[in-house]
């Protein structure tokens, strides 16, 4: 972070502030797990502090200290829009482009407070004028913990706060077997866990919570799997019947992308999952080695995320969308099985 941008920071919260704080759209464990870590510092020091989320998350994350207090846009609208207005500061976490917030775009995009933006994904955007923006991170809640040092603050975090951070690292990480975990990475767990993090416990609320409809709905979900050999490529998808069929609950396909990659050769997994309401398929791309689905994602699929992990968006069917997506493949075809 550079220091004209940490003293700015210093210099805007010395003050108590009205304080709004972002994740983005369909928030996941890092995007809930730093905003409300920040949630609790902000508070902790005075501000009058709200996350606002675009819009509802999984009831998995929703032990989280804190979680109670997050509004929804979409469930309590006005309310919402009157913290944002009020908001002298907003802070963006997990999210570099204001478009990644749904129908709060327009809001945000009106604001008059000062933005600041705190992510790790790539090709940020340039609203925030005070901007954390580092694509070499595990994760929004590591940078959030570098945030603190920044703001001298270590020692402000508490055992919430230490849950939170964990929580989002462990998620974003794939609990810590992606490339992004480094040293660095192991070193800022040692100390929430000394910190009060309880990893036992967190584990159990992110991993062993299944409903029989969700296992079910795995189930369904790995039937429905193609698998390309000679693109060393897999793909899923579920429409919005199956999804119906087997009571789905938002969170409940999170990490269903992940299960092509568990196979000796693919190195690219993609799963298609129909979203009636929106009138789109939310595509969740995912990749192993140096193939970069970020490229791919915003190159096809109006989407981005990281060199690992991307995600984007059709709006054809899914029968339309996968013959698009098989078509794409021979051009990548040497990159996928080199």
């Amino acid at each position: 972070m550079k220091m004209e941008h940490i003293n700015a920071l210093k210099a805007l919260l010395e003050t108590p502030r009205e304080v709004a704080i972002i994740p983005h759209k369909n928030p996941d464990g890092d995007a809930m797990g730093s905003t409300l870590a920040l949630w609790h510092y902000l508070e902790a020091k005075g501000h009058k502090a709200t996350v606002v989320a675009p819009n509802d998350f999984p009831k998995f994350l929703k032990w989280m200290p804190g979680a109670q207090d997050v509004l929804n846009f979409e469930r309590q609208n006005a309310k919402a829009i009157g913290v944002l207005e009020a908001a002298e500061v907003i802070f963006t976490l997990d999210f570099n482009e204001l478009g990644r917030v749904g129908q709060m775009t327009p809001v945000l995009e009106r604001l008059n407070g000062t933005f600041v933006m705190v992510d790790h994904h790539q090709e940020p955007g340039e609203y925030a004028q005070i901007m954390y923006s580092d694509t070499g991170m595990s994760s929004t809640c590591q940078m959030v913990y570098h945030l603190l040092q920044h703001l001298d603050a270590s020692d402000a975090i508490t055992p919430n706060m230490a849950n939170c951070l964990y929580t989002g690292i462990m998620t974003d990480t794939g609990s810590f077997k992606y490339r992004s975990t480094t040293s660095e990475t192991h070193r800022v767990i040692a100390d929430l866990m000394d910190k009060g993090a309880e990893n036992t416990t967190i584990h159990h609320h992110i991993y062993d919570t299944n409903s029989p409809s969700r296992l079910h709905l795995l189930g369904c979900a790995l039937k429905n799997m193609v698998i390309l050999e000679e693109y060393a490529t897999a793909y899923i998808t579920l429409s919005q019947e199956e999804l119906d069929a087997f009571q789905y609950e938002k969170g409940d396909t999170e990490g269903f992308v992940n299960y092509g990659l568990t196979l000796k050769g693919i190195k690219f997994a993609v799963i298609f999952i129909e979203n009636r309401d929106e009138g789109i398929l939310k595509i969740s791309f995912r990749s192993v080695g140096s193939f970069s689905v970020n490229r791919f994602a915003r190159a096809h699929f109006n989407g981005g995320g990281h060199d690992n992990a991307a995600g984007g968006r059709s709006e054809k069917s899914i029968e339309d969308t996968v013959a698009y997506f098989t078509s794409l493949l021979p051009r990548y075809k040497d990159a996928l099985t080199q």
